[in-house]
């Protein structure tokens, strides 16, 4: 996918659409005032001030054959400087239009703007020579938004669009947009009946169905039974710590802004924790270690708590209550290099088994500028970058370094996945940490008697449980493999008189080996019930009729095969139990 903001042509095209977007809402309601209009990765929006009038769809129709009209009349787009106070006098019917000319740098002398036909607009361009250029565009959808961001301000009505150069490459970019529509987690999640939200419980708050339930408790055993081989030993936290636990750590200070208001309860003030590690190093603080015991693997399905404005959540992506697959590695700066090694060979196994190719990794580094971001201690955090460079160039892994991207407390390895549709996502982290150890006073007996401070490895193999069953269900298009399916196996008995019974014992048999088996035993017709397995997505579908009755066998399709199988009972179970076992998609 492109990113218009980041393509020079694009970035011009699209700020040129969204001034003849701006024209056309003029003409069409002429007491129409302006904010900002910006490109963004996927086109432009414009903020507009429309008075009492709510957008439509019907609106984006009208909008949209005005600008059409605009476009074929050719204007040229022509810039213009003018002074502050001739720009002020210009625009001083459009509050919105003072506001940013008051909010500029009184030593910029000049200000431009660009008139196209009956319309001018305060802008830095640049811009196209002709609007004709424009003629490629679509108006995708609207919304309101505060001005300013500010929910104290007025709602204005933003309007999106998008344009390309030739019409193949919008073609190509809708064709996509309907791809997204079609995998959109939130969509297969309601029609699969997976999770679901309610605005009494609050928006960012998914509540898992008995659908989702399986499907993150399998995620949990596999992540489980890998962590278990390499020696990871789990806990269980509570979703509360005191507000003095995030003084000690220091995320008070550095992510109060991001974590949800803290509450009295008797004399102690408690926060909903957003993360783990503080809990962690009281765990490792319990008792005294030695050297001989790192490093120490401490694991948990956590649930935690940060706080995303109301506008950014979305489904089970972008979300207010999160599990994390979360883990902290103590471990004594010699072992720093094998245990991050072992992170990176982990995220690479787990990527293998969901088929995941198209990743890149990421190298999040502080900013040295930003004191007030990132603890201030340049040795700490050289000394942090360089071994995390020295690991990777080892693992001769391919990596990009982002400045500024860092936790506060020290740098991290962020894998960023390509997904089948839209931008990039990052699910897997690891983050190297000085700092916390240090604040929690943690500590270990080294070989020669000393007491040393040990070194810690933050890791997120899934990220968080909700965002990689987003992830995975838009990549699957909800087609989930066998081992991972709610529902593995759906028996239908043609007639409920003479096969019912046989199907019943049949469920029973494969709910022994535990398979998940549902029997369809409505009084509906038999295409009726197998167009609705399909629907649901069901990977195995069993139909039972006589002759399976006559011989103790079974029929079954596989999901997206019209083809009937005959086999016997066990050979069967057999089947479905290593497809199980091995990951496979089906049988």
């Amino acid at each position: 996918m492109i990113n218009i903001k980041e393509d020079e042509n694009l970035n011009k095209l699209n700020h040129s659409c969204a001034h003849v977007m701006a024209q056309a809402i003029k003409h069409l309601y002429p007491n129409a005032h302006f904010w900002v209009g910006p490109v963004i990765e996927e086109g432009f929006y414009y903020d507009v001030d429309l008075g009492d009038k709510v957008i439509t769809e019907n609106d984006l129709e009208l909008i949209s054959k005005e600008m059409k009209k605009i476009i074929k009349d050719g204007k040229r787009i022509v810039r213009n400087e003018i002074t502050k106070k001739d720009a002020l006098e210009q625009f001083k019917n459009d509050p919105y239009k003072i506001d940013l000319i008051n909010r500029m740098d009184e030593n910029e002398v000049t200000i431009s703007t660009y008139t196209q036909g009956d319309f001018t607009d305060l802008c830095r361009g640049p811009h196209v020579d002709n609007v004709k250029l424009c003629k490629n565009f679509k108006l995708l959808k609207f919304s309101g938004a505060y001005f300013k961001g500010d929910v104290n301000n007025k709602v204005l009505q933003r309007i999106y669009g998008v344009c390309f150069y030739n019409e193949e490459d919008l073609n190509d970019y809708l064709k996509e947009l309907e791809e997204r529509k079609e995998r959109d987690h939130r969509k297969i999640g309601a029609t699969q009946e997976i999770f679901m939200n309610h605005e009494l419980v609050g928006a960012g708050m998914p509540l898992w169905l008995p659908n989702g339930a399986i499907i993150r408790k399998e995620l949990e055993n596999y992540i489980y039974e890998k962590e278990q081989k390499l020696g990871y030993l789990h806990v269980y936290t509570p979703c509360v710590g005191t507000v003095n636990l995030y003084k000690t750590s220091g995320h008070w200070n550095h992510y109060k802004e991001n974590m949800f208001p803290s509450m009295k309860v008797d004399e102690e003030e408690f926060v909903l924790r957003p993360m783990n590690c503080p809990h962690h190093m009281l765990i490792y603080k319990n008792k005294l270690h030695s050297y001989r015991d790192l490093p120490i693997r401490i694991g948990e399905f956590a649930t935690d708590f940060r706080y995303e404005a109301s506008g950014a959540v979305k489904g089970l992506e972008r979300v207010r209550c999160m599990c994390q697959n979360d883990a902290h590695l103590f471990v004594t700066p010699e072992q720093i290099g094998d245990e991050f090694k072992r992170v990176v060979e982990l995220i690479l196994d787990v990527y293998k088994d969901f088929g995941i190719k198209n990743y890149k990794f990421r190298l999040s580094l502080r900013d040295k500028e930003n004191k007030e971001k990132y603890f201030d201690d340049d040795e700490m955090w050289d000394k942090a970058e360089n071994k995390l460079r020295e690991v990777l160039n080892e693992l001769n892994v391919e990596y990009f370094e982002a400045v500024g991207e860092a936790a506060f407390y020290g740098p991290k390895l962020d894998v960023e996945v390509k997904p089948a549709v839209g931008p990039d996502v990052t699910l897997s982290t690891c983050q190297l940490d000085f700092l916390l150890p240090k604040r929690f006073d943690l500590s270990y007996i080294d070989s020669d008697g000393s007491k040393q401070t040990p070194v810690v490895l933050h890791r997120a193999i899934f990220g968080t449980f909700d965002r990689f069953t987003a992830f995975i269900i838009e990549e699957l298009k909800g087609i989930f493999p066998l081992w991972l399916s709610p529902t593995q196996i759906n028996i239908i008995p043609v007639n409920n008189e003479y096969h019912l019974d046989y199907a019943l014992s049949l469920k029973e048999k494969l709910q022994s080996f535990k398979f998940r088996v549902n029997l369809d035993d409505r009084e509906e017709k038999l295409g009726y019930k197998l167009r609705e397995s399909v629907i649901k997505k069901i990977p195995i579908t069993l139909i039972i009729g006589q002759n399976e009755v006559d011989n103790n066998t079974i029929s079954y399709r596989l999901y997206g095969s019209s083809e009937t199988i005959n086999v016997e009972i066990d050979e069967f179970i057999e089947k479905v139990n290593q497809a199980i076992k091995s990951k496979k998609e089906n049988i």
